[in-house]
């Protein structure tokens, strides 16, 4: 139970918080194992140097939350947009996470990294993804607009399709033969 407005040094573990309204609540140097945050209202909480595993985050409401150090490892994201964060100090990381139908639109990630995600039908317009680490992650029809992806990893990733003509690509790392797909959106003929 969440009932103090700020928390340090806690662990949660295998807590259920479905359509809860968790508003404003401030965790430091936090753990939440295996919880359950399903359709809650975290609106304008902080967290910071926070580690969350194998939680369900799925139709969670972000508007003005702050993510400063925030690792996410298995997690379930489905409906949540991201853009409502708190842009200032936003610093997260993802490691086998599941997003579908996610919105990173508009956001600072640079250096981000998800890695072996499955990101399906995510929004990612006008981000700043310059360094961002896809390693091992499925990006299967997630749209990358105006989007600045320099120096972005996806050597190992598949189920891109990335603009090259809408999107900054410098020095962004492709291999064979997935960088192929960034010619479908050129009008020319392969033979």
């Amino acid at each position: 139970m969440i009932s103090e407005q700020e928390y340090e040094d806690e662990t949660f573990n295998l807590q259920t918080w479905i359509e809860r309204s968790l508003k404003n609540k401030v965790f430091s140097h936090s753990t939440f194992i295996g919880c359950d945050f399903s359709r809650s209202d975290l609106t304008g909480c902080r967290f910071a140097e926070c580690k969350m595993q194998n939680c369900n985050f799925s139709l969670v409401k972000l508007d003005g939350v702050r993510l400063h150090n925030v690792i996410f490892e298995n997690c379930k994201f489905v409906g949540v947009n991201f853009s409502k964060c708190e842009g200032i100090l936003l610093s997260i990381k993802f490691k086998g996470c599941l997003f579908d139908t996610c919105d990173f639109s508009d956001l600072d990630l640079k250096n981000t990294p998800f890695i072996e995600c499955m990101v399906r039908n995510a929004l990612f317009n006008y981000s700043k993804l310059a360094g961002a680490d896809f390693s091992r992650s499925d990006l299967r029809g997630s749209i990358f607009d105006n989007a600045d992806l320099s120096k972005a990893d996806f050597r190992t990733s598949v189920n891109y399709s990335i603009n090259p003509l809408t999107n900054k690509l410098t020095k962004a790392r492709f291999s064979i033969p997935e960088v192929l797909s960034l010619l479908k959106h050129i009008d020319i003929a392969i033979e």
